[in-house]
This record gives C-alpha cells, sequence and structure tokens, in this order.
C-alpha cells in the first residue's frame, strides 16, 4: 500500500517550472508561458505572452491542489482552471471577462500557426540592413534596433519610427502584424533609411518599461536621432519622425526641443488632453460594439469622476487611495463589472488600470502646449474607422494647435475606410485586427512615402 501510494504523491507534486500553452482567439493564436514556483505556504507565478511582447505579468493567485490547478490575473480578468494528468498535461478552461476557451498546458514549447501576412517581406531583402545599439545617456540605458539603408553606401534621408502604448518591439508586433517592418522595408525600397528599435525593457533593449511615461520614450526617441547624427550614410538634415498612435505625442515632443528634426508624420496622433481622448475612445469602442445609450453615459459618468480624480491628485499613491474608496462605495452599481466577479478583485483591477506612472501622467497630459511648439512640417494622418484616437476629434485639434503656434506647414488627411492600425476594415473594432490579413493600407503606405519624398526634395 506504501509503495502504491509514492507515485502519487510525486505526481500530484510535479507543478513547479514552466508550463506552455496555446490559446486560440477569434483570428489570432497566442502563445502563453506559466511559470510556477514553490513558495513557504504554497505556489506563485507570473504569466508570458510572447506573441504580443509581455513578460512577468503578474498572477494574482495560484493554487494547486489534488492535482488541479487554478489561477487569476485580476488586473486583465483572466481566471483558469485545469487538471494535471498522468500525461504531464494540464488541461483546463481560460476565462477573461466574458470570453471562454479551451486551453492546455504542457512541458514543451508550442508554436502558434502562423496567420496570413502577405504584406511582411521575406529575405532576402533588396537594401541592407543591420542590428545595431545606441545608449539613452539621459536614462542611463541601452537601447536594440535596425538600420535599414537603400543601399550600404550612401547619403540617405532618414526616418525613426515610434511605436504606440504598451511594451513594443522594433516591429510594433501586435495581433500578428507588424507594421513596422512592413512601413520600414516599403520606405527603404523607396530609398529612405529608417531605424526602429524595441521599447525599453523590452526585446533586446534595456531599462525599465512599467516605470516610464511618454515622456521618459521621448528621450529614448532623442537618442535614437543622436546615433543617427553620427552615421556617415545619413544626411543629417532630412532626419524625420513617424510615430502611431502614443508615438504621435512623443514625435511632438522630440520635434519641439529642435534636435534638427526636418519633418514628423503622425499616424493616429492625440491632439486633445488624455483624460478627454480616453473618454472618446470608450465611447466609440461602446457604441460600435452594440451597447445601450444607457450602458455608455453610465461607463462615461464613472470614467469621467475617476478621471477627475487623477487631475486633480498631488501623487499616484493619493489616487490609489481615493479611487479605492470610490469604487468600494460604487461597485454593487457598477454596469461593467465583469460577472461573477469579486467586488475586492475588480477595484484592485481598476486602480491597478489607472494608478500607474503610465497611465497617470497620460490622462494629465494636454499635448496643445507641446504641438505649438512645432515649427518643421507635420504631416496627420487617421483612418475615418478608427474608434482607439477618434479622426473627428484628433485631426481638427492637431491641426488648430499647430496653427497657433505659427506653423503653417500642417497637412491633415482623414483616409477613408481604415481603422487604428491602418488597415482597411468593416467596423473598425479592436477585435477585427488580427482576422485582418492586410497589416498597413497601401493607401497610407503611398500618402507617407510622398509627403516625406516632398519634404526631402526641399
Amino acid at each position: 500500500m506504501a509503495a502504491l501510494l509514492i507515485p502519487a504523491l510525486v505526481f500530484s507534486q510535479d507543478i513547479e517550472g514552466d508550463w506552455n500553452g496555446l490559446l486560440k482567439t477569434p483570428g489570432v493564436q497566442l502563445r502563453l508561458v506559466l511559470h510556477i514556483t514553490k513558495t513557504g505556504t504554497g505556489f506563485s507565478s507570473t504569466m508570458d505572452s510572447p506573441d504580443q511582447g509581455a513578460k512577468g505579468i503578474p498572477v494574482t493567485e495560484t493554487i494547486f491542489e489534488n492535482n488541479n490547478l487554478r489561477f487569476k490575473v485580476a488586473a486583465m480578468v483572466i481566471s483558469y482552471e485545469g487538471t494535471l494528468n498522468k500525461e504531464n498535461i494540464i488541461s483546463g478552461t481560460f476565462k477573461q471577462g466574458g470570453f471562454t476557451a479551451p486551453l492546455d498546458f504542457s512541458r514543451k514549447p508550442v508554436e502558434a500557426e502562423k496567420p496570413k501576412r502577405p504584406q511582411e517581406p521575406i529575405k532576402p531583402f533588396p537594401y541592407y540592413s543591420e542590428d545595431i545599439v545606441f545608449e539613452n545617456k539621459t536614462a542611463g540605458n541601452e537601447l536594440a534596433g535596425t538600420l535599414t539603408l537603400p543601399e550600404k553606401e550612401g547619403n540617405f534621408p532618414a526616418v525613426v519610427l515610434i511605436s504606440g502604448s504598451g511594451p513594443q518591439n522594433r516591429d510594433e508586433e501586435l495581433m500578428g502584424h507588424k507594421p513596422f517592418l512592413v512601413l520600414s522595408d516599403f520606405l527603404t525600397r523607396n530609398g529612405i533609411a529608417v531605424l526602429r528599435f524595441d521599447d525599453r525593457g523590452v526585446g533586446a533593449s534595456k531599462g525599465n518599461f512599467a516605470s516610464a511615461t511618454s515622456a521618459d520614450f521621448s528621450t529614448d526617441v532623442n537618442a535614437a536621432v543622436n546615433f543617427l547624427l553620427t552615421r556617415k550614410e545619413i544626411n543629417k538634415n532630412k532626419i524625420g519622425l513617424i510615430g502611431h498612435s502614443e508615438g504621435g505625442i512623443i514625435a511632438p515632443m522630440v520635434a519641439a526641443e529642435g534636435n534638427n528634426i526636418a519633418y514628423i508624420i503622425l499616424m493616429a496622433g492625440i491632439g486633445i488632453p488624455g483624460d478627454q481622448l480616453l473618454l472618446s475612445q470608450q465611447q466609440a469602442i461602446a457604441k460600435a460594439s452594440g451597447a445601450s445609450d444607457i450602458v455608455i453615459e453610465k461607463s462615461t459618468a464613472i470614467n469621467k469622476i475617476v478621471f477627475e480624480m487623477v487631475k486633480k491628485s498631488t501623487s499616484i499613491d493619493q489616487v490609489k487611495t481615493d479611487l479605492t474608496n470610490y469604487l468600494l462605495k460604487s461597485t454593487e452599481d457598477d454596469a461593467y463589472k465583469p460577472a461573477g466577479m469579486a467586488d475586492s478583485d475588480f477595484v484592485k483591477m481598476e486602480v491597478e488600470r489607472v494608478a500607474n506612472p503610465w497611465m497617470y501622467y497620460f490622462l494629465r497630459y494636454d499635448p496643445a502646449p507641446v504641438l505649438q511648439k512645432v515649427k518643421c512640417p507635420v504631416l496627420a494622418l487617421n483612418g475615418d474607422k478608427d474608434l482607439q484616437v477618434p479622426s473627428k476629434v484628433s485631426l481638427p485639434a492637431i491641426k488648430n494647435e499647430v496653427l497657433k503656434g505659427g506653423n503653417k506647414n500642417i497637412t491633415i488627411k482623414e483616409l477613408s475606410n481604415l481603422n487604428h492600425l491602418f488597415q482597411e476594415c468593416k467596423t473598425g473594432l479592436p477585435n477585427e485586427y488580427a482576422s485582418i490579413e492586410q497589416t498597413i493600407s497601401p493607401v497610407a503606405l503611398n500618402e507617407i512615402l510622398q509627403w516625406i519624398n516632398m519634404q526631402v526634395k526641399k
């Protein structure tokens, strides 16, 4: 009898270490890696989502009993429950908000099926490509990227690509797409050098992403420009910036400081204060998703209160206290709390979503004063189906602020039927991004190229 119990005991304890799973969602497959560590009282864990460039996601609860594994990621409304079998596979169910899907974890690495991405370039490239490293002396971090040149020798106009919000690698990889790889390939084939780089703390770049704000990221871009100024292949009077989404906040910051920036291109850039942009974004996405006017109005009212707390606060710690007290009083009547989620978990998730360095800075940031200081030529592009940065709100604001500063060299264009990623789309909703094969519309690519050529020929 003792001999029979020994294998069962060993089997039930075999949970520490790395577990690999493949989550199949509509339009895309995501690899997940769960890192489980034994503690004095049980287990703790973190999770990676390699295809989204996310590492070390905190898992708030990890329980393993009688070969059953349960874990939660409160900040992302994720829960999982599965059973470890004798084949060393955990079979279970993944839940996030209202989404549910089967998910198995095993010790073996898994590979996602590669989605169709016809625009992604295939080696060998008809141009020179070099992996490079440069230093941000202001922040004391080392950044890694790729410099592409039309030819190995020459003197070329150049652009630095600036990614959107969230941890992004040099290709701005998200939802199975690599927008910056496609954009850099297109521009370099057409005679323009391109520098794209991993965000700090992402990929091969050093530094702490979680503690950084848009202002911090602007110093990384400054360092990228300074690197280009050291390269003999680059025409130092014809260096421009292309910023997508949050990058459209950062590009004007860098240009406003001078630094020999010849021009900037804002792809879905932001011309209104951060809190107003998020309210417009939430309303647009909710409406396109079919939410009722009552739900939208209620959610907007709550967010206005939350955002106002942030704007009036003097520190992140104060926001955490004020927001926790407010949400604890209002969760019973909350319209968007996920079903079955404990009030305490919901409050913690919302506080973490708002009371972090990036969001705290963004909600309080007004781009107007910086846009007024930009003196170089500006091109602002938006898709008319962009729900994350609605074009009717942001494009006129960018134009007005640039003109207000005395710079008349501003061009704005609203591109028909394009979403936030500049894909040709049906609804513009973010859940559509992955299912679209196109990465960037040729219309957008050509608008960018033609405008750059006008600038570099001057």
